[in-house]
């Protein structure tokens, strides 16, 4: 294919996340590869035990999910695909990731910085301490500099308290 006609083609293509089986997600990967689409998966390493070793192992950084970058006329082929349930999108439009997204994921995965799934957090979420001494209590993420807080609300009386939280110790709540 000619550079000029291969440079169209990724301009048309756009980033789609697939929600895979369950622990299909490299099977998905290798087979999208040999389709010729293109796939992305970031892995984390993680330590695996048994009654009698460790071992090392590589695993998805999200499970259930693998990155895909195709163009519309490739969509009937990427959902064909063995262990492919789906594409993310809302109601039956497939939804495309921002390419900034996937470039921020790409260049996390080339350094040698470690790095392991964290739950999606925003400000103004709802959220619950999992740890610490304010474990079960329920309450708004703030951001104010540099930290996080938790805000705690009366909404009857529309007054709230913030303690600076780490958030490490908070899980968005379902």
């Amino acid at each position: 294919m000619p550079s000029s006609a291969m440079d169209c083609e990724t301009e048309r293509s756009r980033w789609y996340a697939l929600r895979t089986r369950s622990r299909h997600e490299k099977l998905v990967r290798d087979q999208l590869n040999g389709q010729g689409i293109e796939p992305l998966l970031p892995t984390v390493r993680r330590l695996s035990q048994w009654k009698d070793r460790k071992k090392e192992v590589e695993v998805p950084l999200f499970s259930g999910y693998c990155f895909v970058r195709f163009a519309s006329e490739q969509k009937l082929p990427v959902l064909k695909t063995v262990g492919v349930v789906d594409i993310v999108g809302g109601g039956f439009q497939p939804e495309p990731i921002p390419d900034e997204e996937i470039l921020a994921l790409q260049t996390l995965m080339a350094t040698v910085l470690p790095y392991d799934p964290h739950p999606y957090l925003h400000e103004g979420m709802a959220v619950e301490v999992i740890r610490g001494p304010l474990q079960g209590v329920r309450g708004i993420l703030l951001r104010k500099e540099k930290r996080h807080r938790l805000i705690l609300g009366i909404r009857l009386i529309q007054q709230a308290a913030a303690v600076e939280i780490d958030v490490d110790d908070i899980a968005p709540l379902p």
